[in-house]
This record gives structure tokens, sequence and C-alpha cells, in this order.
């Protein structure tokens, strides 16, 4: 593994370090578990994928509707092994599936170093470095998401059009029986980096143990574990299958669509094109990805190897999987503000993500909406009692609010469920599920900033009193 230490302390407006390791009692996971966490921590294990299967299995039996099993549960006319009785098995034909996905998407994660970068102007990948972990090592990464996706999808269409070697309803007609190959995977990645941060992690220094063992198995023992030099856990499960297959899913369900009603609605469209450049922007901005909150601070356990593996492909492809069964057709002012509050969210959020990659990297010797920004001048004490001087910024968008880039991230997740009308509650699941994993991670952020920063960090949040949304939170 490639890996050097990083002697300097420069740091992002946010508070990420780019140079040394920030105190333990800061960084990523906690150390120690009070009851609120364990409880939780408990609850998500035991029934996360049964919520999972839960909105499956009401789409596939009960038309999507929420209430309709609960209440058939509730008055006698169904039991639970007959809705269970109902529900597709694995198979043969979703196993080999499954497992030629995998393997495919690991092939181009491997074997075929990215070239993408060698003619598309303003895309950065190929080998790049990520940020410093707590141990003070910094890993490089083969970034070719974008190039995996790109081939991936060429032969989706080239099958659909030219060889036919499969029909591109595929996705959706094995849907089920892939959720439970999904499981699979997911449970055999989290064990297994839970049993090898105890006999042969990647970096010692970079675990953490807390003496629980549901926490340590959700949340992950080891900060970047690794196989052999270039295959790391965390990037792969976190951009691939899940987010490569995100829009493979959409594509199956619209063509489902064609196949039943004779024609794809106009929410379906703006579902998978919104969907998509949300997808494509996060693998033409990987690297910048390297810096983010999930490489620079989340450990890999059950929380991201089972939820990049289930919760992402299988409920952030809700909206698709409703139109299928309730085939909506927008009026055109309707489509067109979805499709505005959409595009909109998805500059906002872009925007403000580049504002901060840009004050970082030039170290605020730039021009953030023309004018040179302004700054809170703040510092820290690091584990090894050294002082470190930092910025935080307030100018642009990160003026606004805190958080302002979450903010257009909440945009872009209403729009995806106002295409899908107003009949049903389930399409809505995802922005009510965003909009508290959000405010969770401005809240976990700004707990960890203000230990680090103290009476600095209220200075900035006097400067930028709202975190989400300005005059309201």
């Amino acid at each position: 593994m490639a890996a050097k230490s990083q002697p300097n302390a420069l740091k992002s407006p946010d508070g990420v370090a780019k140079g040394r390791a920030a105190p333990h009692g800061q960084w990523g996971r906690a150390w120690e578990v009070d009851w609120f966490s364990l409880v939780s921590v408990v609850f998500l294990l035991l029934f996360a994928p049964f919520i999972v299967y839960y909105f499956v299995m009401v789409c596939d039996q009960y038309s999507c509707s929420l209430t309709a099993p609960v209440l058939d549960l509730a008055t006698g006319r169904a039991s639970l092994s007959e809705i269970w009785a109902k529900t597709p098995p694995v198979t043969k034909k979703a196993a080999q599936l499954y497992a030629l996905w995998v393997t495919f998407q690991v092939l181009l994660y491997m074997a075929l170093p990215d070239f993408c970068h060698k003619f598309l102007p303003g895309y950065v990948g190929g080998v790049q470095e990520g940020a410093v972990t707590p141990a003070g090592v910094v890993n490089k990464y083969q970034v070719n998401g974008l190039q995996a996706w790109l081939i991936t999808h060429l032969l989706w269409f080239a099958n659909s059009h030219l060889l036919s070697w499969f029909s591109p309803t595929i996705i959706f007609d094995n849907w089920i029986p892939l959720l439970w190959c999904a499981n699979i995977l997911g449970y055999a990645v989290s064990t297994f980096v839970m049993v090898k941060a105890y006999l042969f992690p990647t970096s010692a220094e970079d675990c953490k143990f807390t003496g629980n063992f549901f926490y340590n198995y959700m949340m992950g023992v080891e900060f970047n574990p690794r196989i052999g030099k270039w295959f790391d856990f965390k990037l792969f499960f976190n951009g691939r299958p899940g987010i490569v297959a995100w829009t493979l899913i959409n594509l199956s369900f619209a063509a489902k669509q064609q196949e039943l009603y004779g024609q794809v609605t106009n929410s379906m469209v703006l579902v998978n094109v919104l969907q998509a450049i949300y997808v494509l922007d996060f693998f033409w901005n990987e690297t910048w990805y390297l810096k983010t909150i999930d490489i620079c601070h989340d450990h890999f356990g059950w929380y991201l190897g089972w939820g990049d593996c289930v919760w992402l492909p299988y409920l952030y492809t809700l909206q698709g999987l409703y139109l299928v069964y309730h085939p909506v057709q927008l009026s055109t002012p309707h489509a067109m503000g979805v499709l505005l509050l959409g595009l909109l969210g998805y500059y906002i959020f872009r925007m403000a993500n580049h504002q901060k990659d840009l004050f970082r990297r030039t170290d605020g010797r730039c021009l953030i909406w023309g004018r040179k920004p302004r700054v809170i001048e703040c510092s820290y004490t690091s584990a090894d009692g050294q002082k470190h001087h930092s910025k935080l910024l307030v100018s642009g968008f990160w003026g606004v609010a805190r958080h302002f880039n979450y903010t257009g991230d909440l945009m872009g997740s209403l729009a995806y469920c106002l295409a899908c009308g107003g009949g049903h509650l389930l399409p809505y699941f995802y922005v009510i599920y965003m909009t508290i994993l959000l405010t969770h991670r401005c809240l976990r952020d700004e707990h960890r900033c203000a230990s680090k920063y103290g009476s600095d960090w209220e200075r900035y949040t006097a400067a930028v009193p709202y975190r989400l949304l300005p005059g309201i939170f």
C-alpha cells in the first residue's frame, strides 16, 4: 500500500484535516459507546434489513401501499407466513447475475487503470492521494469510477439495441431474488472486514476497538481495510457496485414501464435524468470524494458494507420502482417545476462543494462570488500537543448556512420524490431519510468541530448562525 506521512497542517474550511492527524477523540467514530448509541446500533442491525424488505414487498404484493399489509395483518386477512410465502426466493439465475455483476465491477476497478483523465478536460482520475488518516498516512487510490460507469452503460445500451444478450428488464424481473444476493454479500463483506481487523489489519494504528461487538461490527474497526496494494474496501463499496448500479436499475425500471404500458412517462424520464446527474457528478468528482466525511472519518463496517450493497440500491431507487406500478404522467408545469427544482438543488450542491474545495486548495487565495473570501482564523491543539492554525470559510454559500451543500442535496432529493406525484407516501421515503441523515451529519460534524476549535467555533457559528435553512435552522 502506497502511503506517506504529511508534514503540513493545512485544513479545509469544514475542519477536515489535510495535514497531521486530528486527536483520536475528534476523528471518525466513537472510542466509547453510550447507551443511546448502542440501542441505535442494535435497532439498525435488527430492523434495517426488514425495512428494506418491507418497502420492496409492499410494491410487489400491495401496489406500493405502506399501510395495506399492516391492515391485513391487524384484521386477519393475511398472516406473516402468507406474505413470506408470496415472496420470491433467491434463484440460481439471480445468484449468477449478481456474482457476474460484482466480479465485473471488481475487474473494472482493479484490472483497468483509468484512461478517461487523458482525454476528458477537467476530469481528475488515475492514481490519486486521499486525506491523511488518524495514524498519519495517506493512501493512494486508483480513481477510475467514471470509466467503470461509462463502460458498464455502453455495454448495457449495446445489449439493449444491438446484441440482445438479455432483456433490459432483467433487473426488475429478478428484483427480490437479487435482494437476497445483495444481503449475502453485504453481511459477508462486513463480517470479513471485522475478522480482518483483528487478525491482519491493513493499518493497526488506524483501528478503533470499543469493546462492544455490536458497535464495532456496525461502525467498523478498520479505517481503510485493503487487500493488496489497490483494493480499498471503502472506495470500492461506496462507489461500486451500488452507485454504478443505481442508473442501471432506473433504466431497467423504465424498460419495464415501456413493456407494461407501451410508453415511458415523463415522470420516469425525470427520475432517470435527475438521478443520473447526481451519479455522474459523483464519479466525475471521485477524487474530490476522497476528502469527504465518508472516506476521511468513517470506518468500514456493516454501516457502509451492507448499506452500500443493500440499502443504497434498493431504497435510493424507490421512485423508479414506484413508477413501474403507478405510471405517472405529469402536467407540463409540474414536470418543469420538478426539473428546475432538481437542477437548482444540484447547482447549489455542486457550487458549494466547489467553493469549499477551491478555498482548501488555494489556502484562501482565491475569489468566491467575485470577492476575496472572508474567513474565521482559528487554532487547535493536536494529540501530540502541537498547536496548529486553520481557517473557516464564511463567504459564498458557506456564508449563507454552515452546510448549504446539504440544502442543495435535499432540494434534489425532494425533486426525485415530487416527480412521482402525491398518490402514495412510499416514494417520499428518500427525502425523509436524507433529511434525517444529513441533519444528523450536521450535528455530528459540528460536535466534532466544537470540540476541536472551542471558542473559535463559537465565533464561526456567530458569523454563520444557521445550519441548513437561513432564518429557520
